[in-house]
């Protein structure tokens, strides 16, 4: 096994990914994907920003929730810069404000909200009863199943080995899809144990909420990224993290799109630990524009 291969090395490489260079005060370099073509990934640079914003605000005040817009595609020949703007400083809250910026413009906001620990009154959903990731196929594989159908072009970046190992609980195939109902469900984890803080397990978790949610409203739609009449891009991306959780270890991401019109899809995600915590909850809205 190479080190392209090895769970450990792509771990690493996404911690070390998300791991934002300090420039000067307020101020961050996001580094590029090794190996990266066309557009930045969007989780990317969420969990990048997300970075920025935990390095520049002091402990014990804990990131709770994020709220961004995409502007403009990000180029993978080019780093991320990231200026963090300190825009409130409480005794229970924090807000920071994060421009991300390749080439002198603007390809991101994010406003990020911190907060002191404290108690309160707990209710939560309950995390619906599906099958454990062990006994479910991992997307990896069910993508080599139908390696043959893959375009050749497409076909290395689709194969690959990544960071994130997603095992879907409902599969699909992507490859001719079908009009389902606007729902998924899939564990997923950093492929490996990792020996890092708890602002790089947010910035993980952030990193792969990105992950398959805009799919989910072109579920009922029988269309997909690869189809060559629809373009996609997400425009905007909110997360709240609720309780601690480990991003190398089982979380089930539950999705649901109960909207799409005028050429944009709105989902909904709750993230849960595989204890039953409901750990996150995620909104976004994307670009689902049929080109004729």
């Amino acid at each position: 096994m190479d080190d392209t291969t090895d769970p450990r090395r792509l771990a690493q490489d996404l911690v070390d990914l998300l791991d934002v260079e300090e420039l000067d005060t307020d101020l961050y370099r996001g580094r590029r994907q090794p190996g990266g073509v066309g557009r930045v990934f969007g989780g990317q640079v969420i969990a990048q920003a997300l970075q920025a914003a935990q390095r520049a605000t002091d402990a014990p005040k804990v990131a709770h929730s994020l709220h961004a817009y995409f502007m403009r595609p990000g180029d993978e020949d080019f780093p991320i810069i990231y200026r963090v703007v300190r825009d409130f400083e409480g005794r229970s809250f924090a807000t920071r404000r994060v421009i991300a910026m390749q080439r002198g413009r603007p390809i991101l906001n994010m406003a990020c909200s911190f907060q002191m620990p404290e108690d309160g009154l707990v209710h939560q959903d309950m995390m619906p009863e599906v099958p454990p990731p062990e006994s479910l196929r991992s997307e990896a594989e069910l993508r080599r199943d139908t390696a043959d159908a893959i375009p050749e072009k497409l076909r290395r970046l689709l194969l690959r080995e990544r960071p994130i190992e997603m095992r879907p609980v409902y599969p699909h195939d992507w490859m001719s899809p079908e009009k389902h109902a606007p729902r998924q469900a899939i564990w997923f984890r950093l492929v490996a144990p990792i020996d890092a803080d708890d602002a790089m397990h947010r910035a993980i978790l952030a990193y792969a909420s990105d992950m398959a949610l805009l799919g989910t409203a072109m579920l009922p739609h029988g269309v997909h990224w690869l189809t060559p009449s629809i373009q996609t891009a997400s425009l905007d991306h909110a997360l709240w993290l609720h309780e601690p959780f480990r991003a190398d270890e089982w979380l089930l991401y539950v999705t649901d799109s109960p909207w799409a019109g005028h050429a944009r899809g709105f989902n909904r995600g709750t993230i849960f630990a595989a204890d039953g915590r409901l750990v996150a909850s995620v909104a976004q809205e994307g670009l689902i524009r049929q080109r004729t």
